[in-house]
């Protein structure tokens, strides 16, 4: 790993491109997998089932590995301006690589005008993320923003339930709870916390009108899905086909804040 390091940070863009590629190779080796029979039948469908899979993919590793890094280093949370170890570089290096792929594989696929608020979502994270791996500053707060996909594990698989038509299951309703709580805990609290950091060194934090900028459009957008999460699963209006976000009358992607 500490080989390792000084060629990322020599090297962070083609370091991204490389991690890009990786995720476009679990793609690909993910549409080996067989899909649910009501996912095969709607070429739609299939492709939000196999994009979400490679984002719960992306969820489940950086999401823990981000857990992991303040665990270990408490300093993460204290110091968002200029802590980082090699470990939270790397983790903020293969988080790009998946938002570039992501937004690409929607943009390819001829999905980005009904995907338009989930590209937005990626150009800020990206943006955000760049100037991290190019300045080696804000890594630490990088790592903290990443808390959100410990919540985006439960949301792609609630989403994949629906998909799946399966949202009268025991599973639907377990992992519904569970998505209420991680939103809250670690998607809500994560964005807020940020936010107050920013606000309250933003006299000496370099480009902090930039970073406060970013953090209050995705603070709007998380509770404006948050609205639709809880309107969608415990204030439902009519029994009409929901789509992948929860939104009636809409078969776009639309964002989800990972």
């Amino acid at each position: 790993m500490e080989a390792l390091l000084p060629v990322l940070k020599r090297h962070p863009g083609p370091s991204v491109l490389a991690f890009s590629l990786f995720f476009r190779v679990a793609h690909r080796l993910l549409q080996r997998l067989p899909l649910p029979k009501v996912v095969k039948q709607d070429d739609l469908r299939s492709w939000k089932w196999r994009n979400l899979s490679v984002s719960m993919v992306h969820s489940l590793l950086t999401g823990t590995w981000a857990v992991i890094c303040v665990v270990v280093w408490p300093e993460t949370l204290s110091n968002i301006y200029s802590y980082h170890t090699p470990l939270s570089y790397l983790l903020i290096c293969v988080s790009t690589g998946y938002f570039v792929q992501d937004a690409g594989d929607i943009i390819m696929t001829g999905h980005a005008r009904g995907s338009w608020e989930f590209l937005l979502h990626h150009a800020l994270v990206i943006w955000c993320f760049l100037y991290v791996l190019y300045t080696q500053l804000y890594v630490a707060g990088a790592v903290i923003a990443l808390f959100v996909e410990v919540n985006s594990v439960t949301l792609h698989l609630r989403l994949m339930l629906k998909l799946a038509g399966a949202q009268l299951s025991s599973v639907y309703h377990i992992n519904k709870l569970a998505n209420l709580f991680t939103y809250i805990t670690f998607r809500l609290s994560t964005q807020f916390y940020l936010t107050w950091y920013i606000i309250h060194n933003y006299s000496w934090l370099d480009h902090g009108g930039y970073f406060l900028i970013s953090l209050m459009v995705m603070n709007i957008m998380i509770l404006t899905y948050f609205y639709r999460l809880l309107r969608a699963d415990f204030f439902p209006r009519s029994n009409s086909y929901v789509g992948q976000n929860g939104v009636h009358n809409n078969n776009s992607k639309k964002f989800l804040v990972d």
